[in-house]
C-alpha cells in the first residue's frame, strides 16, 4: 500500500528528492536543526516552548528546545515514527507509528515513551479532541479511524473511512472530524458524538492533509496531486475556493489568527503562503529539501519544516509575510511584532506603506513600488523599530509557449518563456492548475491539466512579482476513425489506403505496426497513407494527431502461391 503522505500518487518521493535551484533573491531559512532520519511530522507544544519531530527513517522523536532551537532529547519510537498531535495541556504527545499500526504516546515531562496502543496498520494521521479527552487516528491501509480514550489508552470505537485515510483533524467546537481519503479523493464527515460517517465531500486530486481556522467556519485541504488548497465551509460542507499553491504540497496548517495558511511544497522546496482573506496564494518562504511537515508558534511568528531530504527542521521568522513581492507595489504583507498598536508610518526602504489593518501584534499593508532588499521600519507613538528586510522582485513578462497546442485531455508538457519567471508559484490554463516541472528565469516547463471540452485558453504565471498573461494555448479534441478503405493489402505493401474521420489535420505519424507509413492530409476529415511491407497477419494502424491517437486494424495477406 503506498503512504500517501510521503508517496502521493502520481511521484513517489524517491522520484522528488532532488532539490530545486533557488533564487538567490530570497533569503535561507533563519535556523537549520539537524534531527534524525526523513522527518515527516512536526508539532509544537501549546507553550511554544518545545517542538517534537517524527523521523521516520530512524524511528525516533526529537525533542528540540524552541528557546535555542537545538535538539535536547532523542527519544527511541520503533515502528515508523509518522505524525504527532499535543495534548491541549501539552503533557503528552501522541504519534503514529506507521510501520507497526500503533499509536505511540509520550510523556511531555519527562520525554519518555509511556505506552503503545494498537489501531489498524499503516496508522499515520492523530489528532486531539479540544479537550484532550479523545485521540483519532487514521490507519491508510486498514480504511478506518480509530477513536481513543486518552484516559485509559484503550480504543472506544472504530470507524469505517473512505479508501486509504490520511489526514484527521477535529472541529474547535469537536463536534466533527474531517478525515481525507486519498482513495476517492474526499474528505469524510464524521460526527464525534455518535462516531459515524454523516457524510463526505469532495476536495482536489489525493486530499492529504486537513486543518480547520480557529473559528471552525472554515476547513483547509491539501491537495497534493492537483498542486492546491479547497477552502471548505463548514456550514455546507462544500469547497467555496480552490487556491493553486507550490508542486506537490504535503501539509496545510493555519495560523492561530487565522489570517494565514501555510502548505509545504515537497518538489519546490518551498513553503507557500496563503492570504485567507482574499483565498489567494501571496508568495512562498524557501526552506530546506523535500518540505513535508510545518508547524506554526502560538504567538503566529515562527515556522518549523521538517525538510525530509535534509534530515532536518527549517525555523523561518514571519515577521514580515511575505517578504517579497512586485516591485510595482501593491503586496499585501503582514508585519507581526509586540507593542504594534497606533502604528502611524510603515516604510519599505525610505516609501511609506498603506496601513489596512492594525493591532498590537500585526500591521497589515500595501507596498509601495521598490526594488531591491530594503529595511522594514514600523512608527509608533513609543518610537521607530525594524522588523526586517522586503525583497522586491521585477513583474514577470510572457513571451510565448512551446506546443502552443494539445489533446484536451491533457497530460502533455509545455514551455512558457518570458523573463523573471524564477520561484513562479502558479500556472493556470484557463481555471486549470498546471503542474510546474521546473522554473528559471526565462522558462517554465509544466505539465498540462486537461479540461471539460477543446478550445483555447489564457495561459496565467504567477511569480512572487506579480502575475503575468497574454499567451493562449489551444486544446484540440481527439482523432475519429468512421472508415478505413481498404482493410487489407498485400505483404509486399504499397496499398494506398483513405481514412476517413474527424479532428486528422494535425496528424504527425501513422504506424503500422509501429512501423512509419507515408501519408497525405487531405482535410481535416481525410488523409492517405501507403502501407510498408510486412508480414501476413493482421496488424494495428496508429494515426497520432496533436489531439490524440486513434487507431483501425489492417489485414497483410500473402501472395496466391501453386
Amino acid at each position: 500500500m503506498t503512504d500517501y503522505l510521503t508517496r502521493p500518487d502520481p511521484p513517489p518521493l524517491s522520484a522528488l528528492a532532488l532539490p530545486r535551484q533557488r533564487s538567490t533573491v530570497l533569503p535561507p531559512a533563519d535556523a537549520t536543526i539537524p534531527v534524525g532520519l526523513s522527518p515527516l511530522g512536526v508539532v509544537l507544544t501549546p507553550d511554544g516552548g518545545h517542538g517534537y519531530v517524527a523521523n521516520r527513517a530512524s524511528n525516533t522523536i526529537s525533542v528540540i528546545d524552541t528557546a535555542i532551537n537545538t535538539v535536547t532529547v532523542t527519544i527511541a519510537a520503533a515502528g515508523g515514527p509518522t505524525l504527532p498531535a499535543v495534548s491541549p495541556d501539552g503533557t503528552r504527545v501522541y504519534v503514529t507509528l506507521f510501520d507497526a499500526g500503533t499509536l505511540g504516546v509520550i510523556d511531555t515531562a519527562t520525554n519518555t515513551l509511556t505506552t503503545t496502543i494498537a489501531v489498524g496498520a499503516g496508522a499515520v494521521g492523530v489528532a486531539v479532541s479540544p479537550d484532550g479527552a479523545r485521540a483519532y487516528v487514521t490507519s491508510q491501509n486498514a480504511n478506518t479511524l480509530s477513536v481513543i480514550d486518552t484516559a485509559t489508552s484503550t480504543v472506544t470505537a472504530t470507524v469505517n473511512t473512505g479508501p486509504a485515510p490520511v489526514g484527521v483533524a477535529v472541529s474547535p467546537d469537536g463536534a466533527r472530524a474531517y478525515v481525507c481519503t486519498v482513495g476517492d479523493s474526499a474528505v469524510s464527515v464524521i460526527d464525534t458524538v455518535t462516531n459515524t460517517v454523516t457524510g463526505s465531500f469532495t476536495a482536489g486530486d489525493v486530499p492529504v492533509i486537513v486543518a480547520f481556522g480557529p473559528d471552525g467556519t472554515r476547513a483547509y485541504v491539501c491537495n497534493a496531486g492537483s498542486n492546491s488548497v479547497s477552502v471548505i465551509d463548514t456550514a455546507t460542507n462544500t469547497a467555496t475556493a480552490t487556491i493553486g499553491v507550490g508542486t506537490m504540497p504535503r501539509f496545510v496548517a493555519v495560523s492561530p489568527d487565522g489570517t494565514t495558511a501555510y502548505t509545504t511544497d515537497f518538489t519546490d522546496n518551498t513553503v507557500s503562503v496563503i492570504d485567507t482573506a482574499t483565498n489567494t496564494a501571496t508568495g512562498s518562504i524557501p526552506v530546506g529539501n523535500g518540505p513535508v511537515c510545518v508547524a506554526v508558534t502560538p504567538a503566529g511568528n515562527r515556522l518549523y519544516v521538517t525538510d525530509s531530504a535534509d534530515n532536518a527542521v527549517s525555523v523561518t521568522a514571519l515577521t514580515l509575510v511575505p517578504d517579497h513581492g512586485s516591485t510595482a507595489g501593491g503586496t499585501i504583507v503582514t508585519l507581526r511584532g509586540h507593542d504594534l498598536g497606533q502604528a502611524t508610518a510603515v516604510r519599505f526602504g525610505g516609501a511609506p506603506a498603506t496601513i489596512l489593518a492594525n493591532t498590537a501584534t500585526s500591521v497589515t499593508v500595501r507596498t509601495p513600488a521598490g526594488s531591491g532588499a530594503v529595511p522594514v521600519t514600523v512608527t509608533t507613538p513609543g518610537g521607530t523599530a525594524a522588523l526586517g528586510t522586503f525583497y522586491y522582485r521585477p513583474a514577470p513578462l510572457l513571451t510565448g509557449i512551446t506546443p502552443a497546442t494539445g489533446p484536451y485531455t491533457g497530460g502533455g508538457t509545455a514551455v512558457i518563456t518570458g523573463t523573471n519567471l524564477a520561484g513562479a508559484t502558479s500556472v493556470r490554463f484557463g481555471s486549470r492548475l498546471a503542474t510546474i516541472q521546473s522554473a528559471t528565469d526565462t522558462a517554465v516547463t509544466v505539465g498540462t491539466p486537461g479540461v471539460p471540452s477543446p478550445g483555447p485558453v489564457p495561459v496565467t504565471v504567477i511569480t512572487p512579482g506579480g502575475t503575468a498573461g497574454g499567451l493562449t494555448y489551444v486544446y484540440l479534441d481527439t482523432p475519429t476513425l468512421t472508415a478505413v478503405s481498404p482493410t487489407s493489402g498485400p505483404t509486399g505493401g504499397g496499398t494506398d489506403i483513405a481514412f476517413t474521420g474527424g479532428n486528422l489535420a494535425t496528424t504527425q505519424n501513422v504506424t503500422f505496426d509501429n512501423t512509419p507509413a507515408p501519408f497525405t492530409v487531405t482535410s481535416d476529415q481525410m488523409i492517405t497513407a501507403t502501407a510498408p511491407p510486412h508480414p501476413a497477419g493482421d496488424i494495428t494502424i496508429t494515426l497520432t494527431t496533436l489531439g490524440g491517437s486513434t487507431g483501425s486494424t489492417y489485414t497483410y495477406l500473402d501472395s496466391p502461391a501453386v
